[in-house]
């Protein structure tokens, strides 16, 4: 897709100037599908964003990734660390996020994003053609097994990039589902644990995006729709 030159905006990426490339892992797809997405945002605190390193650029591209979403239908969801002590989610993003789930885990996965992003568990049963026909004492319970996730392939950006990105983006690789971390939109304290933690991401297979990527991902092409106010969006960012 040619697009004109005089809308884009020089980044300067304070955490890093390289993105790592990620392992492929098998049958992960090359490009985001915006039906198979989902987008997390972390931990955009207003007692914690001051404190990141180019605070102003993540939030801007955290923003854009909301909006997409929307634009695109595609579920966010968001997580707050202690909200009672680091804050709500900072203006800009509050009103494109539900409520977070709040933690205390630095891993979002341990206190609940798993039941968040997967669909409700199945009971499936597992009697045989006859199992009706037994006493009830002498059936077998119904096996119940977690269903695929509908949307298995997480979009996932916040802080700090070292600690709950980090941690929340492997323990989802090892839940099955595929994950692409948002660097642009991702930070921490400083630099040099901002870079460390996307060199052992990439190093894990998750793949290393920026919100731009993102977003003419999800567009797949200028004769979307939707195209014009996602510009739009894009150029504020």
């Amino acid at each position: 897709m040619a697009v004109g030159a005089g809308w884009l905006l020089d980044d300067n990426y304070g955490c890093t100037d390289k993105l790592f490339l990620s392992t492929l892992k098998k049958d992960s797809p090359v490009l985001l599908d915006p039906d198979q997405c989902q987008l997390v945002l972390v931990d955009y605190q207003v007692k914690l964003m001051p404190a990141i390193q180019d605070e102003a650029r993540v939030i801007r591209k955290a923003r854009l990734l909301a909006q997409m979403a929307h634009l695109m239908a595609i579920p966010v969801w968001a997580t707050t660390q202690r909200a009672e002590a680091l804050g709500p989610f900072v203006p800009e993003l509050a009103a494109l996020v539900p409520p977070p789930l709040d933690k205390l885990a630095f891993n979002a996965c341990a206190d609940g994003l798993i039941d968040v992003l997967q669909p409700p568990h199945a009971t499936s049963p597992a009697q045989g053609k006859n199992a009706r026909s037994l006493p009830k004492h002498l059936r077998k319970p119904a096996a119940v097994e977690p269903l695929a996730p509908a949307r298995p392939v997480i979009a996932l950006a916040g802080v700090e990039a070292h600690v709950c990105v980090l941690q929340t983006a492997l323990d989802l690789g090892e839940q099955g589902f595929e994950v692409w971390v948002v660097s642009d939109a991702s930070s921490s304290r400083n630099t040099r644990d901002c870079d460390a933690a996307f060199d052992r991401l990439a190093g894990n297979g998750v793949e290393l995006i920026t919100a731009e990527m993102a977003a003419f991902e999800w567009l797949g092409s200028a004769d979307h729709p939707d195209f014009e106010a996602a510009l739009a969006y894009i150029k504020a960012a």
